[in-house]
């Protein structure tokens, strides 16, 4: 079984539809959350994954688009952008988040948007909390968002994970280790790569294999500056920062 992994989508939908076509065909396509925010395209990107089947879960920036959360937690340009996509939600798309948790459990794999400990804010950025998501969560991996940097957390018989950031092309293997894995962002990636990242899990050979490729970012910004969204998240997707 291929299954195709994507997160912090943040209505890029340029991003994301360049991330499908390279995809290629996938037996299961799992989204852990974020499909919006940030960005200009809020419900064609929801849209767009749910014609595709998406198996998801959702984040803060779905949340607060849907009045869960306050976006009063955000920096100011994460939180106008958050009232921007709150008004331009349609009600088929609100509705739809709306029937979405931020962890869930599918086929076997943990989905926090964030951490297993905290799904809705925490970062899983150090060996600490990676080692209390592997005390949270009983399968042996677990799927994660939210810092939009992808990332491999294998757990270690001394107690300290181990982590790793994946280039794109980079791949490790599903074996004896429980493992946490982050595909990095389609929408807004934040390891100084601004191309959009995913990535492949092959359920019968195991593989995890971390994508990257490159899309029409200035075609994003055109549409940025059109609805007036923040300067600084229209030029920081130049720098994948």
């Amino acid at each position: 079984m291929r299954i195709g992994v994507v997160s912090d989508i943040h209505s890029n939908l340029t991003a994301l539809l360049t991330v499908l076509d390279d995809m290629g065909p996938v037996d299961a396509l799992w989204c852990l959350g974020d499909f919006v925010g940030y960005g200009p395209w809020p419900n064609e990107c929801i849209e767009l994954l749910r014609e595709r089947g998406v198996q998801a879960i959702a984040g803060n920036h779905d949340l607060a688009a849907i009045g869960t959360i306050s976006s009063e937690e955000f920096n100011g340009d994460a939180a106008i952008a958050a009232e921007w996509t709150a008004d331009a939600l349609t009600p088929e798309s609100r509705a739809y988040l709306l029937t979405l948790e931020p962890m869930a459990e599918i086929e076997g794999v943990t989905f926090a948007h964030g951490s297993p400990r905290e799904p809705v804010w925490e970062y899983m950025l150090s060996a600490g909390t990676a080692a209390a998501g592997f005390e949270t969560i009983s399968t042996d991996l677990c799927l994660v968002g939210h810092t939009h940097i992808p990332s491999l957390f294998t757990e270690h018989e001394s107690g300290v994970p181990q982590v790793s950031y994946m280039a794109g092309g980079s791949s490790s293997a599903v074996d004896t280790a429980r493992l946490i894995v982050n595909p990095g962002s389609v929408g807004q990636p934040r390891d100084r790569d601004p191309r959009a990242a995913y990535l492949v899990f092959d359920t019968e050979t195991g593989e995890l294999a971390w994508r990257r490729v490159d899309y029409d970012i200035a075609k994003v910004q055109k549409r940025m500056e059109k609805v007036g969204l923040p300067r600084f998240l229209i030029e920081r997707l130049t720098y994948g920062v």
